[in-house]
């Protein structure tokens, strides 16, 4: 049984945006669906070097207009889906019912606009003295906490948090401390979308975490996380917002439970994953839940597609004795959303807990260990009590969240 916390922290609203589109709705289905939405990326400033293979992935739809026009025409893409999201969490959750004072914001996510900030570099390397002023702001990090705070009545307090593309479940552990330590009663958690430029593209496919030069004639095959035939991850574009809040304030929604969560570091400091450090967080998260990886129904995986990537974390399953435990990979759907990632795929596991179900695994035809009860290809009918969600990220961090279904806590 797990633990049951005085006043228990839970979700209370989601904002979701991604290549299957704006809303939970379109989420929702294309998730269960297995919807491809993967091909060339066609955004302006993610061309690739003359005579290489154009870079494959996900990109969105444009965002509803959320800002007022005159801010929307200075914000940036980032920004306008930032602001989309949470709107639709806002809603959802309906938190008009909290005092603005009593209602944070926590940014997962930095260096967030490096496209459009290219873009701008080279539109104005001749004539600098014509930079817009908007430029002195508009791509820092905390652009997104104005935008959000100046749009919607958030007065408890607005920060970013960087953990790469674990920057999305760090947003909801620093979420979960602010309401815990009484700061505030009810906090968002927003996965910022990382608007990446074709600098980007080629230093990540140059590393040797990027794919797919082996399936770029077929994009719809690309991303493989688990698959033996996997090459390295695809760039999804995503963005999600959660509200996190007390049982006691009394909003009537309830997605799950936030019943343990763990944010450590590993001392490496490049793209190297550490299953060591892997294997303390999920320790952390379950001991502050009161569970043992026994009483996990569903994992999450950080499964990014990445050979060194996929098979660390498999050793950190190994080690933690998830065989038992139905996993699946939402970025073989989505792609990866880098600082987004955690955020998303959390509303990703938080919706399947509420369908009773489980989606596919994008191009899971054979696992690299067959030994785990993999979702194939196919949805899967799963009661999830308690699923554990991994997100990892360059500079060595390790998150672990255990969320419970919604009468885990009672």
């Amino acid at each position: 049984m797990p633990r049951k916390a005085a006043d228990p922290i839970r979700f209370a609203g989601i904002g979701v945006a991604s290549g299957l589109g704006h809303g939970r709705a379109a989420f929702r289905e294309g998730l269960f669906a297995g919807r491809n939405v993967f091909s060339e990326l066609k955004r302006e400033g993610r061309e690739a070097p003359e005579g290489e293979q154009p870079f494959l992935g996900v990109e969105m739809p444009e965002p509803p207009a959320v800002l007022p026009p005159r801010v929307d025409r200075t914000a940036t893409l980032t920004g306008r889906v930032a602001a989309s999201v949470l709107a639709e969490a806002w809603e959802d959750a309906g938190l008009d019912a909290i005092a603005p004072e009593r209602i944070g914001l926590v940014v997962g996510g930095s260096n967030l606009a490096t496209r459009e900030r290219a873009l701008a570099l080279v539109e104005y390397w001749e004539k600098r003295a014509f930079v817009r002023p908007r430029h002195g702001h508009m791509f820092l990090d905390t652009d997104l906490c104005g935008l959000c705070t100046a749009a919607f009545p958030i007065r408890g307090f607005a920060m970013t948090v960087g953990g790469a593309s674990a920057s999305g479940a760090v947003a909801i552990v620093e979420a979960r401390n602010a309401i815990r330590s009484g700061r505030v009663d009810a906090c968002i958690a927003l996965g910022a979308m990382q608007d990446l430029g074709g600098h980007d593209l080629q230093a990540l496919r140059a590393l040797g975490a990027m794919g797919s030069d082996r399936f770029s004639d077929v994009p719809e095959k690309a991303c493989r996380p688990m698959d033996a035939d996997h090459d390295g991850f695809l760039y999804g574009e995503a963005a999600a917002a959660l509200v996190l809040c007390r049982e006691s304030v009394g909003l009537s929604k309830t997605y799950g439970t936030l019943l343990g969560a763990a944010s450590i570091a590993d001392g490496t400091r490049g793209p190297e994953p550490n299953h060591e450090g892997q294997i303390r967080a999920a320790r952390m998260a379950l001991a502050e839940a009161g569970l043992a990886a026994a009483d996990i129904d569903h994992v999450n995986g950080h499964a990014t597609g990445t050979p060194s990537g996929d098979d660390t974390e498999l050793e950190t399953y190994r080690a933690l004795g998830l065989h038992h435990t139905r996993i699946n990979a939402t970025k073989s759907i989505l792609g990866h959303g880098l600082a987004a990632a955690g955020a998303i795929e959390t509303a990703a596991v938080l919706v399947q807990m509420a369908e009773g179900r489980l989606h596919p695994t994008r191009n899971l035809e054979t696992p690299i260990d067959p030994g785990f009860k993999w979702v194939g290809v196919a949805p899967v009918e799963q009661k999830i009590g308690h699923a554990l969600k991994f997100s990892f990220g360059f500079g060595g961090v390790n998150a672990a969240l255990v969320i419970g279904a919604p009468e885990a806590s009672r």
